[in-house]
């Protein structure tokens, strides 16, 4: 079935938004009983300038693990058909984007909790080994940027005009720099950098807090891939760097007693990510107090991600946040905001996405 308006069998619709890749619609569940996952229904679909139906790719989707036992870690809620789009279930009607927006100390506290969960299932899903045979292919987010940096593909009005302010904004050089990234993202480079399994859109606004009780869930679905996982890491990371730069609550938070910076809300994704609380096969051992203190240490073998990949990957998530808004929701003068911040951001390798004394 089309679901092109709200379905009457998936409850009292809460919230509905999205762009023309994708459109999100959340319902509260109609029975109240949705597998002990929480009582909302997450519908994606795919937007009026996105082709086909969305679909969680069957060869990554067989690697997400099963986070049901692992206490504080957050579940991977793989997206089922519903008509032309996915099915998720979540405990909560909005995301961890949406509670960045409030300015009180406890909706950053839920979200310090939150991207906690979200680094501990990350480390889970990174540690699934690859079956032999053909690999995933790279999430499709790097696969856009590649083709708009590159030009090798059809661009709509909006992204052309944008990729073609970005030559004269970057120079050749800075768009080299960033296409050599997303080459790099998604290939083993060396001891310790293997391809593994890889959420593919690991962001704010694909975490959802629970509203009261219940577990933090990571939509999850169709951008699963594989790559280094430092794209993951950088990804959700690169979501904190915009929004330290375009959200006035979090540029003045100097001026705002009790709510935690974006510098904080980085270190406790990555002190999770790197807390010897998860091992890397998905069973949990020992347990995390889920506040805003996460800080971990590096694990028995060192550092188990590479800060430097991680910031670069960093800036392909805000290139690519911008490339998309070009493509499906048209040209606005705040793209040329953009090109001056990702300029910066290159030349930096986006250092700022990964806090002094981490890792």
């Amino acid at each position: 079935m089309n679901v092109a308006s709200p379905s009457p069998e998936l409850g009292v619709p809460v919230a509905e938004y999205g762009t023309g890749l994708q459109i999100t619609r959340v319902h509260r569940g109609a029975d109240g009983d949705l597998g002990g996952a929480g009582d909302f229904l997450w519908w994606h679909g795919p937007g009026p300038r996105r082709g086909g139906p969305l679909r969680v790719p069957a060869r990554s989707a067989a690697l997400v693990p099963d986070l049901g036992s692992a206490e504080g870690a957050a579940l991977l809620a793989t997206g089922t058909p519903y008509g032309d789009g996915l099915l998720h279930r979540a405990a909560g009607s909005a995301s961890a984007a949406a509670w960045l927006r409030d300015p009180r100390p406890q909706a950053g506290r839920l979200v310090a909790h939150s991207l906690a969960a979200a680094a501990r299932a990350l480390r889970a899903l990174h540690g699934v080994s690859l079956p032999p045979g053909p690999q995933p292919l790279p999430p499709p987010g790097v696969r856009r940027l590649r083709e708009w940096a590159s030009g090798t593909a059809p661009l709509a009005p909006a992204a052309a005009r944008l990729r073609r302010r970005a030559r004269e904004v970057w120079g050749e050089g800075r768009t080299e720099r960033l296409l050599g990234w997303a080459d790099e993202a998604v290939r083993a480079s060396g001891t310790g950098a293997p391809v593994v399994p890889l959420h593919g859109w690991a962001s704010t606004g694909s975490l959802v807090p629970p509203r009261s009780r219940g577990r933090v869930v990571l939509l999850t679905g169709e951008d699963l891939g594989a790559g280094r996982r430092e794209l993951d890491l950088g990804w959700m990371l690169g979501d904190l760097v915009e929004l330290a730069w375009s959200s006035p609550l979090h540029r003045a938070v100097a001026e705002s007693p009790g709510l935690l910076s974006v510098t904080d809300l980085q270190r406790v994704f990555l002190g999770a990510y790197e807390a010897d609380g998860s091992d890397t096969d998905g069973r949990e051992g020992g347990s995390h107090d889920a506040g805003v203190r996460e800080d971990g240490d590096h694990g028995p073998a060192g550092p188990v991600y590479d800060p430097v990949a991680v910031g670069r990957c960093a800036v392909l998530r805000v290139v690519t946040h911008m490339r998309d808004f070009a493509t499906y929701c048209e040209w606005s003068d705040e793209l040329l905001d953009y090109l001056a911040f990702t300029a910066e951001l290159i030349d930096e390798e986006g250092r700022r996405a990964v806090p002094r004394g981490v890792s």
